[in-house]
């Protein structure tokens, strides 16, 4: 009897955990890192650039250009298209770094080849367009320099006035397209100028993301063509101009798109905001993956806003 009562007070001895066992409950198992996916990214892998924010998915077999200073970093990037003798986008940032204004752009504009792109493939630095004309011109009726096409800057000259050497840059052939001076004075100076507003407004850690660019893929969305000049050209005449904004503030996150059709017309009256297209939109009319190297929740999240909420947030 004493056996078997010894027996069962061991058995119930360790199942109470006695025995030297610790009193500490199990710990949960730790909790999983969230996964990341951004299926759509650049492959930064050989040129580290590509990781950017500001960078759109670059398409293959085209070039993709970076110009920098060693004081400020980068200035902006470009995609070349060779075969096409054109660029597809331009992009930057606009931060606490660089939207000081301490140059003053020269008299004289200062336009160059770019040195990683073949010369050839360049718009003329000079005139290429002095007898390239946007259709519709009758010499009996028009007076030519309403016609004449203007170089226009897709890196405005003035988003880069922090410094002598990345304002140089901004007058590369690379960063210029052929543009009627009614769309370049007016309308496309009227959209780089709210942008610039918007920059200008950053605070300490914020940061403005830039793409901009013409249509240059598809024939139907080419207005025209400049004349050749000395084996430079003919070079392609957007029929339609884009920006695409990505603001990263203390405040929240925001995406913008501009839209506007090359007209030889002032619209420089238009509000702004009827030119707001989702970036959603944007992408589907261009053919460019804006803002790829986000996540993909957040890039699908951002891009997605309907226009009435995007003109609501930048104050349109």
């Amino acid at each position: 009897m004493k056996q078997l009562f010894f027996l069962f007070s061991l058995a119930l001895l360790t199942s109470c955990g006695g025995g030297g066992g610790s009193d500490e409950p199990t710990p949960n198992p730790p909790t999983p890192t969230p996964t990341v996916v951004n299926a759509n990214k650049n492959d930064a892998s050989t040129n580290a650039y590509l990781a950017r924010l500001e960078m759109p998915k670059t398409k293959s077999g085209s070039k993709v250009v970076t110009h920098s200073t060693e004081k400020y970093g980068v200035t902006f990037s470009l995609e070349w298209d060779s075969k096409l003798q054109a660029t597809r986008w331009v992009c930057w940032e606009m931060d606490a770094s660089n939207k000081m204004e301490t140059y003053s752009r020269p008299d004289e504009d200062p336009w160059a080849y770019d040195p990683n792109v073949e010369e050839s493939e360049q718009q003329a630095t000079y005139s290429e367009l002095s007898n390239s004309f946007f259709p519709g011109y009758d010499p009996s009726v028009h007076k030519a320099s309403d016609f004449l096409y203007q170089k226009g800057h897709i890196c405005a000259s003035q988003d880069r006035i922090y410094d002598k050497d990345a304002n140089t840059q901004t007058f590369y052939m690379t960063n210029i397209y052929p543009m009627v001076g009614n769309f370049n004075g007016k309308l496309w100076s009227k959209m780089e100028k709210q942008v610039r507003t918007w920059g200008k407004n950053l605070g300490a850690n914020d940061t403005l993301f830039i793409v901009k660019g013409g249509t240059i893929d598809k024939e139907e969305l080419i207005l025209d063509r400049t004349k050749e000049y000395k084996g430079h050209g003919p070079h392609i005449v957007p029929k339609y101009f884009f920006m695409a904004l990505y603001a990263k503030t203390s405040s929240g996150q925001r995406m913008l798109g501009f839209w506007a059709e090359h007209l030889n017309e002032d619209k420089s009256g238009d509000a702004l905001k009827s030119y707001v297209v989702s970036i959603d939109e944007l992408e589907e009319k261009t053919g460019i993956d804006f803002f790829c190297n986000l996540s993909d929740t957040l890039e699908e999240q951002l891009e997605s806003k309907k226009a009435a909420d995007i003109i609501s947030a930048w104050g349109l």
